[in-house]
């Protein structure tokens, strides 16, 4: 499956930094949606799933642990990496036994970034 057909959703409250992974992600030949508002994501499942989620853990209102505490419960959830600015210990466990495959730390590297995407592409169920 060729990097165009895959679907990349980044969920970051920060308009810049939503930008520069969307700007990342695209000259790497993905398809990116950005989402500033967790109820945006997760509403936009209902009719679509990306092959991926990009996710920043601190947000205002619904946070990204929330959002992975409702992911848990789909049937086929998408693959998650997690992006945080505001790392604690025991972040990184909590995170991944909701179920996330990587877990990043801002200022993002950009190609610990793209290894964790394809990771988590690679391991993900392909689309039917």
């Amino acid at each position: 499956m060729s990097q165009l057909s895959r679907v990349i959703a980044v969920l970051d409250d920060e308009p810049e930094m939503g930008k520069a992974l969307r700007r990342l992600l695209l000259t790497h030949g993905f398809r990116v949606e950005v989402h500033q508002r967790a109820e945006e994501l997760l509403a936009s499942l209902s009719t679509k799933q990306p092959d991926c989620i990009v996710l920043d853990l601190h947000m205002t209102g619904v946070t990204g642990f929330e959002v992975l505490t409702k992911l848990v419960s789909r049937h086929r959830p998408p693959p998650v990496v997690v992006i945080t600015g505001h790392d604690e210990p025991g972040t990184e466990e909590r995170v991944r036994r909701l179920g996330a495959v990587a877990h990043l730390r801002k200022p993002i590297d950009e190609t610990a970034l793209l290894s964790a995407i394809e990771l988590a592409l690679a391991d993900a169920p392909n689309p039917s």
